[in-house]
C-alpha cells in the first residue's frame, strides 16, 4: 500500500478519524482533505498529508484526487437539525457527485462512500431490515436522512451509468472514541454520562463501535464489489438498554421514566422556535419525534457474509466512548 496516495475526506470528524487510523495501519499513504478552517485535532500525531478543499467548491477537488489510486469519501454534514437545509444538499449529495467525478476523471481504482442506513429502508414490525429493504424519498424523515438517500442513490447512478468504480458502506449507529463535536449519538452518550438523560423514549438503534465501521470501510475496499452496499451494524439495542449500558459504565442509575414522543410534540417545537431565534442547536425536534417511533433496527448479515466482517458487542462501544470521554474531560481540567 506504499505507492500511490490515499484520499480520505471527513478525517477530522468522528467516523473519518477512525478510517484514517484503519488506513495508516494497513500501510496507506493518505491524504487529506480538509476545510481551511477545520477543527484539525483528530488528527494530530497522525502521518498524513493535508490537502485544503471543500465539497462545497468542486473547483478544489481534482487537486485532491490527482494520483490517487483509492478514494474514501466520508465527509459529511451529520445534524439533525440544520437551519438551511439548502446548504446540507449542497455538502452531502452535490459535494459526493462531484468528488466521485473528479476522482473517476483522475483515473482513480476504487472509491469507498460512506453512506449511512438512514439512507435505508425499514421493516413495518420493527425487525432487522437489510440492503434490500424497500425504501423511497417519501418515507424519509428529516434532512439529513434525505440528504444520504439522495447522495446514495447519485452514487448508484454514477456507478450504473457513468462506470464509477465505487462500492458502498452503510454505517448504523457508531459509538466510541474521538466524537468530539459530538454527533446526535455522541450528545446521547455524553448527556446520560453525565446523569442528564432521566427519561427515555420507546425507540432502537443499532450500536456499533466507530473502529468496526473503519474495519469495515476497509474490507469494501479489498472485498466488496462495486455498486454493492454493505451495512456496518453492530449489536440492535433499545434506547433504554443503551443507557442503562451508559449508566453501568458511570456508576449512575438508569433512567426509568419512560416518555411519549406526543407528549414531547411541544417541548419539540419551542425548542426549533428558539433555535431560530438564537442559533442554537435543539436538544429535541420534530424530526428526532418522527424517528423514534419506528426501530432503527438492521441486519450486517451480508458484510459478514462477504467481506468477512466481524462486529464487537456493543457494551464494548459504549465502554471506549465512556473511557475516552472520562480522558478527554480530565485534559480540559
Amino acid at each position: 500500500m506504499n505507492g500511490d496516495p490515499t484520499l480520505l475526506t471527513g478525517a477530522t470528524g468522528f467516523v473519518g478519524a477512525a478510517v484514517a487510523r484503519a488506513l495508516l495501519a494497513r500501510g496507506h499513504r493518505l491524504r487529506v482533505l480538509v476545510r481551511a478552517n477545520s477543527d484539525r485535532r483528530n488528527l494530530a500525531g497522525l502521518d498524513v498529508t493535508p490537502v485544503v478543499g471543500d465539497l462545497a467548491d468542486p473547483a478544489t477537488l481534482p487537486a485532491a484526487v490527482a494520483g490517487c489510486r483509492y478514494v474514501f469519501h466520508v465527509a459529511a454534514d451529520y445534524r439533525i437539525w440544520v437551519p438551511d437545509p439548502a446548504a446540507m444538499m449542497r455538502a452531502n449529495v452535490a459535494g459526493t457527485e462531484a468528488l466521485l467525478r473528479a476522482a473517476h476523471a483522475a483515473g482513480v481504482q476504487r472509491i469507498v462512500y460512506c453512506s449511512s442506513v438512514a439512507a435505508l429502508g425499514l421493516t413495518a414490525d420493527g425487525t432487522p431490515a437489510d440492503e434490500t429493504t424497500p425504501v423511497s424519498e417519501a418515507t424519509v424523515i428529516g434532512t439529513y436522512k434525505l440528504s444520504k438517500y439522495r447522495a446514495e442513490q447519485a452514487v448508484l447512478r454514477l456507478v450504473r451509468d457513468e462506470g464509477v468504480p465505487a462500492v458502498i458502506v452503510n454505517p448504523a449507529t457508531p459509538i466510541g472514541p474521538r466524537d468530539i463535536k459530538p454527533t446526535p449519538t455522541g450528545r446521547i452518550i455524553v448527556d446520560a454520562a453525565a446523569g442528564r438523560m432521566p427519561a427515555y423514549v420507546d425507540t432502537g438503534l443499532c450500536v456499533v463501535h466507530v473502529d468496526d465501521v473503519a474495519a469495515g470501510h476497509l474490507l469494501a475496499l479489498e472485498r466488496g464489489q462495486i455498486g454493492e452496499r454493505y451495512i456496518l451494524g453492530g449489536e440492535n439495542l433499545s434506547l433504554r438498554e443503551l443507557l442503562a449500558q451508559v449508566a453501568a459504565e458511570t456508576g449512575r442509575a438508569p433512567p426509568r421514566i419512560r416518555l411519549s414522543p406526543h407528549l414531547l410534540w411541544p417541548v419539540a417545537l419551542a425548542f426549533e422556535a428558539a433555535a431560530r431565534l438564537g442559533g442554537i442547536t435543539p436538544l429535541v425536534t420534530r424530526d428526532h419525534l418522527r424517528m423514534a417511533r419506528k426501530k432503527m433496527f438492521f441486519s450486517s448479515a451480508k458484510a459478514v457474509r462477504e467481506l468477512g466482517y466481524a462486529p464487537r458487542p456493543a457494551h464494548a462501544a459504549v465502554h471506549d466512548a465512556v473511557a475516552w470521554l472520562r480522558a478527554a474531560q480530565r485534559g480540559a481540567a
